[in-house]
């Protein structure tokens, strides 16, 4: 693997004012995209048969809707990942086990996401008599409901369901979290800008407070509110996340205009 120091790095890429050293995959990098396929893979089959008939192709397509979601958000995490390793191309050992520690994480966390994903479809499709998620009557009780891919009878069980969800999802955020510190650690190695620091911090805050937001999820489930409250608190991201990029993109943008006016 050729060492920043001995790229010329004025003939890199640039993408968001941040020069790309980690054109080349690495064979961690290699891995760890294996593992996110093999996690969406997991999402597909997970507690569903072939059809053997039109009933049960109807009621596998129901499932869409679950799989959409479970597989936006992992997405959210690989392209946080898959932008770190296009702007550091780090392959150092610490890279590789924050790296198996994300493999593992997102393996283990496919389970809890399809679940979480599963239980709010089954809940809109039957306030709304859409036949989205288990196949559900209209405005049966909930606790009677047999079809969810869990069954879920208790306050209890939905807030136990919410809390090892959010343990899964701050895991993977705090990994990024160290990732991106960990780069930032080795700024004179890798001759970071005034720029790629900005972008840096910008994603270890980033990651951070979706860190804090499962942190805060956890502990309302923990405080065995009513169900579904720890999945509104996840509400926070999309309102804080839009902000704070949009307001990031600004300075960042303010510190291009001064580079290039000097």
């Amino acid at each position: 693997m050729t060492s920043a120091r001995e790229l010329d790095l004025e003939t890199l890429p640039v993408k968001d004012g941040f020069r790309l050293r980690g054109l080349e995959m690495t064979r961690i990098e290699t891995f760890t995209d294996a593992a996110f396929a093999f996690a969406l893979t997991l999402l597909v089959i997970a507690n569903n048969d072939l059809p053997k008939d039109l009933q049960g192709m109807r009621t596998i397509l129901r499932d869409v809707p679950t799989f959409i979601a479970s597989a936006t958000l992992l997405m959210v995490f690989w392209q946080g990942h898959n932008t770190w390793s296009r702007r550091f191309g780090l392959d150092d050992a610490r890279t590789i086990q924050l790296s198996v520690a994300l493999v593992m994480t997102v393996l283990v966390y496919v389970y809890p996401l399809r679940y979480v994903a599963s239980s709010l479809f089954t809940f809109l499709g039957w306030v709304t008599c859409v036949p989205i998620g288990a196949d559900i009557p209209c405005r049966t009780e909930m606790a009677t409901a047999r079809g969810a891919v869990l069954e879920i009878s208790a306050q209890h069980d939905v807030n136990a369901l919410f809390v090892i969800y959010g343990v899964g999802f701050v895991a993977i955020g705090l990994v990024l979290v160290l990732l991106n510190a960990h780069a930032l650690s080795q700024r004179h190695e890798l001759r970071l800008n005034a720029i790629e620091e900005h972008q840096t911090r910008t994603e270890i805050v980033g990651w951070s407070v979706l860190c804090a937001v499962g942190v805060l999820s956890v502990i309302v489930a923990l405080m065995d509110s009513f169900p579904g409250a720890p999945g509104f608190v996840y509400m926070i991201l999309s309102v804080f996340m839009p902000v704070y990029h949009t307001k990031r993109s600004r300075e960042r943008d303010r510190l291009l205009a001064a580079e290039v006016a000097a």
